[in-house]
């Protein structure tokens, strides 16, 4: 009886043109001259990377395959999540946020028996989509279920860009693969620039839910947190807005960047906070045709090859000590309101899968230190960053003429200092008015601002040109506050067995970030 053969297995880089990207045959061809044999001795290969190499005027595909030589290479397994039955008496946290920290750190506090409570403020997802209609059709914010609160955090309905440089922070494939396992598509295991979208993001979050349901743990929607239970400097439970009490041996406040309530209950409780630097700015836009033309040098009118997605940037340089760059670019897709409350108008940047939207937009923003927000400090004291946001996001409002319409400039006027005429066709359903963007921006930011964007125009050729619009403003970038814990223990330095994470924490810039932190506390209860 002959021995089965058994696979050799290589990792192998190749660059192939973009029409043969999608061919296998292409592939193996490739392939076997890399590494010198037979094109027939590779039995199957299976892709581990996949990225878009557009630097030169002919774009070419990078890929990493993984290849099996002289016997196929075993099937991969499809990504699941499961975790052991919950004993009987097994610990409880409170999770204050079902954003990606309070997800994932739901998900692993079943992984390690401990059952997770978690509070959401805002609706389930299939609820909260339904709220969104007011913001866009009549202006109107229902203050507790909007692009920013509910079910899944401000990613489930703002793009799900998953792309993420905080490779120290933790493993970024097991956020990948989790995600997966809850019905996002496979392909962002290989794509360089992994983007699942917000027409498929609600689908996730929802099955993250019934994950951390079945495993034992609870989910209590329309569950806003107002005050905190604390004995003898430990946190043992909170009170909500509708009465209800809840305890457990360690709470964990994964409130996003935009709980504004939260940092002043904290602030008016006496636990320490810390100002820190953040960003704001406006979104920028352009036509998607613009950005493909430049980035892979297709003339201007012919269609993008089938094969290319929607065009990217990024953008970034330092101008007297603060960063101006681009934050959050949303190739293919559309402006949306980001407003938590009525008094004011906030613009974020959103894709949908396909990314087919004519429109390309970006956050364009300048980084603002805490001394930038002195001004604020006497009355707001360690929240001045906050009170910063909210000035800019009320001009915003009393600017844009009413209800979430947004105040917007051509860029090029913008440059110039005047008023623009007339704005360009834009992807902001509820509408904008002409208005001074460059007399609303304090004036360290507006300064800088122009610098940066004269800069990018020489990068980008016609991104100051007409076509662009700004619309103001994008504040909800980062959190103005960080809410300190120490550093191996994770816990609040004043208040015992509080566990501040994720981004309105402080801690993380993204989803994937976010997330990875959610892992980090529930590992440290």
């Amino acid at each position: 009886m002959l021995d089965s053969v058994v696979a050799l297995v290589e990792t192998v880089d190749i660059i192939l043109p973009l029409m043969q990207s999608e061919e296998e045959n292409a592939w193996r061809q490739a392939v076997a001259k890399k590494l010198s044999l037979s094109p027939e001795r590779i039995k199957s290969m299976t892709l581990r990377k996949h990225s878009i190499d557009a630097r030169q005027r002919a774009v070419k595909v990078q890929l990493r395959l993984e290849v099996g030589i002289d016997a196929p290479l075993p099937p991969d397994e499809t990504p699941r999540w499961n975790c052991p039955p919950l004993p009987a008496h097994a610990a409880r946290a409170l999770i204050i946020g079902f954003g990606p920290a309070g997800m994932f750190a739901a998900l692993r506090c079943l992984e390690r028996g401990i059952r997770p409570i978690v509070l959401e403020r805002g609706k389930d997802a299939s609820a909260r989509r339904f709220d969104l209609a007011p913001i866009l059709r009549e202006g109107r914010v229902i203050e507790d279920s909007n692009y920013c609160f509910g079910e899944g955090g401000a990613g489930t309905f703002s793009d799900g860009k998953l792309y993420t440089r905080a490779t120290k922070r933790g493993p970024v494939a097991t956020i990948y693969e989790i995600l997966v396992a809850h019905g996002a598509p496979a392909k962002i295991l290989t794509d360089a620039h992994p983007h699942i979208g917000s027409n498929l993001l609600p689908n996730v979050v929802k099955a993250i839910r019934q994950s951390v349901l079945d495993g034992g743990g609870e989910v209590h929607f329309l569950t806003k947190v107002t005050d905190f239970l604390i004995e003898r400097g430990t946190i043992h439970g909170v009170v909500c807005a509708d009465g209800r009490s809840f305890e457990a041996e360690s709470v964990v406040l994964a409130t996003g960047h935009s709980a504004r309530d939260v940092y002043q209950l904290l602030a008016q409780r006496q636990i320490l906070l810390e100002k820190k630097p953040f960003a704001v700015g406006v979104r920028i836009e352009h036509p998607q045709a613009l950005i493909d033309q430049v980035q892979y040098h297709i003339p201007r009118g012919e269609e993008r090859p089938r094969l290319l997605p929607a065009a990217r940037y990024r953008l970034a340089t330092k101008i007297e000590d603060r960063g101006v760059h681009s934050f959050c670019m949303c190739p293919g897709g559309w402006i949306v309101p980001a407003a938590t409350e009525n008094d004011e108008v906030v613009v974020n940047g959103m894709s949908l899968a396909r990314r087919d939207s004519p429109f390309a937009n970006s956050g364009m923003v300048v980084t603002v230190e805490p001394e930038d927000t002195e001004s604020f400090a006497k009355e707001h004291g360690v929240l001045s960053g906050i009170a910063f946001q909210k000035n800019l996001e009320q001009l915003a409002k009393q600017a844009g003429g009413g209800g979430q319409k947004a105040p917007g400039q051509r860029v090029v006027d913008f440059l110039s200092g005047k008023i623009s005429s007339s704005l360009p066709a834009m992807s902001y359903f509820p509408g904008a008015t002409s208005a001074p963007l460059h007399e609303l921006m304090p004036r360290f930011m507006m300064k800088r601002m122009r610098t940066g964007l004269r800069l990018f125009g020489q990068q980008i050729r016609g991104y100051t040109g007409q076509e662009g619009l700004l619309l103001g403003f994008e504040t909800r970038t980062s959190s103005p506050v960080r809410v300190p814990r120490e550093e191996s223990s994770l816990q609040h330095p004043q208040v015992a067995r509080l566990f501040p994470c994720g981004e309105g924490a402080g801690y993380a810039g993204g989803i994937v970030s976010a997330a990875l932190d959610g892992l980090k506390i529930a590992d440290a209860l």
